[in-house]
């Protein structure tokens, strides 16, 4: 993805969020020199995966297939004696339209929240043993507090204000219902590591690559790496 286009969804998600009375921390804002120059009492924020992040999963297209993200707070499941936090929270907005790639999670349990917007469409299977869809049992889950059973394969539709409970080793795929507009997605999830956690369906890449066409105008926590090797 070119900087430029990240720059641009960024903006644009800065502008849903605020329209929707959602606004964003300190941090949000912090230039590439604020978080190369970071002291480590901001160790969470870097070690944790905290900020914004944009990828279009190697499809370069990402208006068809992508996400763009803010995470507030997160624990460690690596490292629990430093961040024994055991919960984290995102803001997640789709585009009209736009896919999130089947996938599970190995370790965490998440709660997906339509908090505006369009109508999110998700498709569940449960996981085989070997990882495979598993096209013939039923799929349960919590639907705004009521356990519902969805056939292998079914959707479960999210109107804004509603809510699934997805637990560990249940694929899902997101779809923003066309034509009903973007979609303002929280999770509400145990702790993550979206460097190992995620096992997608098809074998996509889950960071995009930069090409660093314009400067950062919103620093990814993806960048965080290699600003801080900077210090």
């Amino acid at each position: 993805m070119k900087r430029s286009q990240i720059n641009t969804i960024l903006d644009n998600l800065i502008s849903f969020a605020q329209e929707h009375k959602v606004y964003f921390p300190k941090f949000a804002n912090w230039t590439p020199d604020d978080v190369k120059n970071a002291g480590p009492e901001f160790d969470e924020i870097f070690d944790n995966m905290l900020g914004w992040d944009v990828t279009d999963f190697g499809s370069d297209d990402f208006s068809k297939r992508g996400l763009a993200t803010f995470t507030f707070r997160n624990g460690n499941f690596n490292d629990k004696n430093k961040y024994p936090k055991p919960y984290c929270e995102k803001i997640l907005i789709l585009e009209d339209g736009q896919e999130l790639p089947m996938h599970f999670h190995k370790i965490k349990q998440e709660d997906t929240i339509n908090r505006g917007g369009g109508i999110l469409d998700i498709t569940v299977f449960n996981a085989t043993a070997d990882e495979q869809l598993d096209k013939e049992s039923d799929v349960h889950v919590v639907k705004d507090g009521q356990q519902i059973t969805i056939p292998a394969g079914g959707v479960v539709s999210l109107a804004p204000g509603e809510s699934v409970t997805m637990t560990q080793r249940i694929y899902h795929q997101w779809m923003g219902r066309k034509g009903t507009g973007k979609i303002m997605v929280w999770e509400v999830s145990s702790s993550n590591d979206d460097n190992v956690d995620n096992r997608f369906f098809e074998p996509v890449p889950r960071f995009s690559n930069v090409d660093e066409d314009e400067p950062i105008r919103h620093v990814l926590f993806a960048d965080y790496p290699a600003l801080r090797d900077e210090k």
